[in-house]
């Protein structure tokens, strides 16, 4: 099972790094995805009633028949880092290009962030995500994805909703992907000093 986890991390980074969606993040990305979803009409009203939240810089996406996701995080509970994740995610089927975005998952109460940091969290296929982008509204789902032109991130009409006390926003960074869904996103995580 560890090799096999393993062979897929390696896949994951290649298919990442090939397209170039791969950047560590550091503090200040932290602090500056934070800044940017909380100044989105969409999002900033879950940051003053979220138990916490997990918050991804970059999010690398990538796929050839075969894609995979990668990306970094923390874990806060209010405001407070209490822990670092990492999301991936493998899916197979009509898939070509790349993508990087930045996401972030609210959790509504105590139930909410207890499931998702229990260790070996995964998004169901009914999980959704409100898309944020500067010239567009998307809304991305395992149904497919819609979108609308001409609006900006300030008067987006995308509002997103809690599912069984989790509601997550994307930003997009970059890049074209055919498809753009969240469910089967595994995520791990670890508590912070451990």
């Amino acid at each position: 099972m560890l090799r096999a986890r393993t062979g897929i991390h390696i896949l994951f980074l290649s298919l990442l790094t090939l397209f170039g969606f791969m950047a560590p993040a550091y503090a200040d990305s932290y602090n500056d995805t934070v800044q940017r979803f909380h100044k989105a009409n969409q999002s900033k009203d879950f940051f003053k009633d979220a138990y916490g939240f997990a918050v991804f810089p970059t999010v690398g996406k990538a796929g050839i028949g075969l894609g995979g996701a990668y990306g970094e995080g923390r874990v806060y509970r209010g405001l407070k880092h209490v822990g670092d994740t990492t999301l991936t995610q493998l899916s197979f089927g009509f898939q070509l290009g790349g993508q990087a975005y930045s996401q972030i998952i609210f959790f509504k109460d105590k139930r909410a962030f207890d499931e998702f940091t229990s260790g070996n969290f995964e998004f169901s296929a009914q999980a959704s995500a409100a898309v944020i982008t500067a010239g567009a509204t998307a809304e991305a789902s395992t149904k497919g994805v819609s979108a609308s032109g001409g609006l900006t991130q300030d008067s987006n009409e995308t509002a997103g909703r809690y599912y069984k006390g989790m509601a997550t926003f994307i930003i997009v960074k970059g890049g074209l992907m055919y498809e753009v869904a969240i469910s089967g996103q595994k995520f791990s995580y670890t508590p912070k000093g451990e």
